[in-house]
């Protein structure tokens, strides 16, 4: 992920020298804001990125030995069946609608959003890497 922390560098960077420029040079402060708000955008994923390189190491794109049977292989771990994705999606929609309609919808929706975005983040953190349909933890059968 080195490379595409890099790559969203350079852009975070772009966006902060374009920001400056169009600030000093044009006065105005909506598109000020807005290409503020792009670098802002930028430079989180890149910190993702970054972070997730150094937790992670190399992966197997990084290296120029690499075969491509090395990214052969389960990636990671994910959901098979969730809700929060239908509620995220839920409250975004209401949230843009009460934009619309009226502060109540508008609030309403941050609510839902703001609950459908805590369950898709904290909806595994317990898990310990072990199948949670395993029998049982200490290697018998669950009946007796």
């Amino acid at each position: 992920m080195r490379t595409e922390a890099r790559l969203f560098t350079g852009v975070a960077a772009f966006f902060a020298v374009t920001a400056a420029g169009y600030g000093w040079r044009s006065r105005e402060p909506a598109g000020t804001a807005v290409l503020t708000l792009a670098f802002l955008m930028a430079a989180l994923v890149a910190f993702f990125l970054h972070v997730q390189y150094r937790r992670r190491g190399k992966r197997a794109q990084d290296r120029k030995d690499a075969e491509v049977v090395d990214t052969a292989g389960p990636l990671d771990f994910f959901s098979p069946h969730s809700p929060w994705p239908i509620t995220t999606a839920l409250g975004s929609v209401l949230l843009a609608v009460g934009v619309v309609y009226g502060l109540w919808l508008a609030l309403l929706g941050l609510g839902v959003l703001g609950h459908g975005v805590f369950g898709m983040v904290f909806q595994y953190a317990g898990r310990d890497g072990q199948s949670s349909n395993s029998p049982s933890r200490d290697g018998g059968s669950s009946t007796s």
